[in-house]
């Protein structure tokens, strides 16, 4: 088996410079979003699935209204598919929002 060889001095540098640099760029862009100010599993679950391939503008409004219509894993798992997806329609990739329910459904069983 190959070993990787540990980064020697200029790269080991370089690596901590970058992750400075990107560190002090995120303190003052980064984008206040719901996603980030919450430790429910379950709301940033709802948020990964929704970012997949759907950009942040679209998702926010979507994100709260569905949170807003299935507060929790329970509530996805008991309603019906149709209003899952109806919540979900704007977003696009409809398959996500039923996945997602499906995902639900086993962990509640």
């Amino acid at each position: 088996m190959d070993r990787i060889a540990p980064p020697d001095k200029v790269e080991l540098e370089f690596l901590v410079q970058a992750n400075t640099q990107l560190l002090a760029w995120y303190a003052t862009e980064q984008r206040d979003l719901p996603w980030r100010t919450t430790s429910d599993p379950y709301a940033i679950l709802v948020s990964e699935i929704m970012l997949q391939q759907t950009q942040v503008d679209r998702v926010l409004p979507k994100y709260q209204q569905f949170l807003a219509t299935f507060p929790t894993l329970a509530d996805l798992a008991a309603a019906s598919t149709a209003d899952v997806i109806s919540a979900w329609v704007p977003l696009g990739y409809n398959m996500r929002a039923v996945r997602l329910q499906s995902l639900a459904r086993q962990v509640i069983e």
